[in-house]
């Protein structure tokens, strides 16, 4: 009957617009998720990807945007660099099944996914049960600090996060300190329940690095690089604590 339920679930899963592959029991998957759109999911995301690159992981980058930000930074990504393998999960492709479309090559150690706007009800409760972490970026404006409190709400209530054992941390993104907002930010945050690991400026380095399909770990490590290096390195630390150790397939570059 359990073997049952399984398949039941396995098949929902793959008829989901959010089914998530599985290359082996190694695939550690992280989703960067917020229902209110332009937090920065996508910077985070490709950053996300880039790190696990760099460290010599074997990384995919799903992009269920339909706008496809992240796969456009794919498109930039130059080759010297370390290779991100992409898919599209927008768009369902008309020529190949949804399956085929979504597969990872067999090595994939782990799989970031950027997700759209207004991911609510079933659709957040298949991408909480098939992710191990979610990542949910905020922004320090009054707008986006009452959406994400609303949308923490949701998963606080959400008997699917306990369920599935899916661990849930926040970042602050865009940051300007010593400001109203900011401080605003910081008294919402130390109220959650969910661990706020980390947070990021609002620097152009961001947008430059973007341009060039590179992530900030990429970029000429100047003294403002090297402190958002601390906090990706932060953010890294709180989500690998909940995968199993594995070895990288290639040897790690430094950073910067």
């Amino acid at each position: 009957m359990g073997g049952g339920d399984g398949s039941r679930r396995h098949r929902r899963a793959n008829m989901s617009i959010y089914y998530i592959p599985v290359a082996s029991a190694n695939t550690f998957k992280v989703a960067v998720l917020n229902s209110k759109g332009g937090c920065g999911k996508s910077m985070v995301a490709t950053n996300l990807s880039c790190w696990y690159a760099v460290e010599g992981l074997d990384t995919a980058l799903i992009d269920f945007d339909p706008q496809g930000s992240a796969l456009r930074w794919l498109t930039l990504r130059p080759s010297k660099h370390p290779n991100v393998h992409g898919i599209s999960g927008g768009h369902r492709a008309k020529t190949v099944t949804r399956s085929w479309q979504m597969r990872l090559p067999s090595e994939t150690q782990r799989v970031v996914i950027d997700t759209p706007a207004g991911v609510r009800g079933f659709e957040l409760g298949e991408l909480i049960r098939q992710c191990d972490v979610i990542v949910i970026p905020v922004l320090p404006s009054d707008a986006d600090i009452h959406a994400g409190a609303g949308f923490i709400a949701d998963l606080l209530l959400d008997a699917r996060i306990r369920s599935a054992g899916t661990r849930v941390v926040v970042v602050a993104n865009r940051i300007k300190s010593n400001t109203r907002i900011y401080a605003s930010l910081q008294r919402f945050l130390d109220r959650l329940e969910f661990p706020f690991v980390a947070q990021f400026s609002d620097t152009q380095t961001y947008v430059q690095a973007a341009q060039q399909g590179l992530g900030l770990c990429e970029m000429r490590a100047d003294a403002m690089v090297q402190r958002e290096i601390a906090q990706w390195q932060r953010l890294l630390a709180s989500i690998e604590a909940s995968a199993k150790p594995i070895v990288p397939t290639r040897a790690p570059l430094a950073a910067g």
